[in-house]
């Protein structure tokens, strides 16, 4: 394994601003590589360097610890995949047609909570669960059970109560329970207010310095992101749950996707000897990444506090070059253009391919930025000629300027754009 490429990958991240963060990588059930970058909490003159002990919000990755929990009881004859929401939560709608199954794949309808208008409003206090229920049962279905995925906390938050009322235990000891303390998890548990001095990260975001983000109570997450981790934690929580030390094989195969996408509280990522099982997550600024690779006995775990380097791109980055693939480092290199070299990207672009049309425009500083129709403006900053990015939501265009023409990219999707 090229250790000295992991570390030079990490530390210009860092050097950048681009990203905080810890990664542990284990094989063959064995933790071969760790480094953190950045730092867990910077409060006044306080700064916490982070370390490979800190611990962060992993949000959506807590569905996985959900869903594993959810297989045991099914395993135990409590529960079964075709339960109806009903026998729980009657007040939530089309709770008679709504399964385990569909809860647990995103295929139930209900409308993802995290979603909704006035979530921001509340998203900080504490709630209990008949004030969460009330608000979802409020939110108008998003399709018709089983007609389709699409991904729903709204999902997760209801199997977590389903845990507590099937058990008569509140989450927190059953997660406790049924696997950290089976494997010995030192570092994770249902998270709480954030405490610095108990080695938890803050989140963060980066602009000219680094801003504090306000912390969602976790009551309101539960089951579907609640949880907090360490990279090395999580990857042994993997490493066990392919191993068979918390669910069957049977139960596992069932929670695995057949094919690129989504099964039952887990993802898959490609094809073959490339295939990768797990989850991410996203809570403030906290964002997580968790893979295992079933042909290479390979798991992997990013979480970061803070940055606009996408943590899909640094799993990626970070998987290339444990598997001796072709990767070159970000150099974050910005060129600085004179205002008459901006003319000639601006302009109004469509595109068949696109619903909204994109206005190109140059602000006072010199620099150009991107605008949906109805959304808010992105900068986007110069990398190369006629090649432009805006890094938060890895928008990548390059211009043709004899022809009207820039090509978008972004993450994996290609729209050509032409100008009016």
């Amino acid at each position: 394994m090229n250790t000295a490429k992991l570390d030079s990958f990490l530390n210009v991240l860092a050097a950048n601003n681009k990203a905080m963060g810890s990664l542990a990588i284990a094989q063959n059930g064995k933790i071969v590589y760790q480094k953190a970058v950045g730092f867990a909490a910077l409060k006044d003159d306080l700064k916490i360097p982070a370390t490979a002990k800190t611990k962060y919000r992993v949000g959506s990755i807590s569905k996985m610890f959900t869903g594993v929990m959810v297989m045991q009881l099914i395993e135990e004859g409590k529960l079964s995949l075709a339960t109806t929401l009903d026998q729980f939560y009657p007040q939530m709608p089309n709770a008679a047609r709504i399964t385990i199954a569909q809860l647990m794949g995103h295929k139930s309808g209900l409308f993802n909570i995290t979603n909704a208008p006035d979530f921001g409003t509340y998203m900080t206090l504490p709630q209990t669960h008949e004030a969460m229920v009330a608000k979802m049962a409020a939110l108008k279905p998003a399709f018709e059970p089983g007609a389709k995925y699409e991904y729903s906390n709204t999902n997760f938050i209801l199997l977590g109560y389903i845990l507590e009322k099937v058990t008569g235990k509140p989450y927190p000891e059953l997660v406790k329970q049924r696997i950290v303390n089976k494997l010995g998890l030192n570092d994770t548990y249902y998270g709480g207010q954030i405490n610095p001095a108990n080695n938890e990260a803050l989140s963060y975001d980066f602009a000219d310095k680094w801003k504090q983000l306000p912390q969602t109570d976790m009551s309101i997450p539960a089951g579907a992101g609640a949880m907090v981790s360490t990279p090395a934690d999580l990857v042994k929580f993997i490493e066990a749950l392919f191993a068979g030390k918390l669910v069957s094989k049977t139960s596992l195969a069932q929670m695995q996707p057949f094919q690129a996408g989504y099964g039952l509280a887990m993802r898959k990522s490609g094809e073959g000897d490339e295939a990768s099982y797990g989850h991410n997550g996203a809570i403030d600024g906290f964002r997580a990444e968790l893979s295992y690779f079933p042909a290479h006995k390979l798991a992997i775990s990013y979480t970061s506090n803070g940055g606009i380097y996408l943590t899909d791109k640094v799993l990626k980055g970070v998987t290339n070059i444990v598997l001796n693939k072709p990767f070159e480092l970000p150099t974050f290199k910005l060129i600085t253009l004179k205002a008459e070299d901006l003319d000639k990207y601006i302009g109004v672009y469509t595109s068949p391919a696109f619903p909204l049309k994109i206005t190109v425009g140059k602000n006072s500083d010199n620099t150009l930025y991107g605008q949906a129709a109805g959304q808010s403006q992105l900068q986007l900053d110069a990398v190369a000629k006629d090649k432009f990015e805006h890094a938060p939501a890895d928008i990548h265009m390059e211009f043709n300027t004899v022809k009207g023409q820039f090509t978008l990219t972004q993450r994996g999707k290609i729209i050509v754009f032409t100008r009016e």
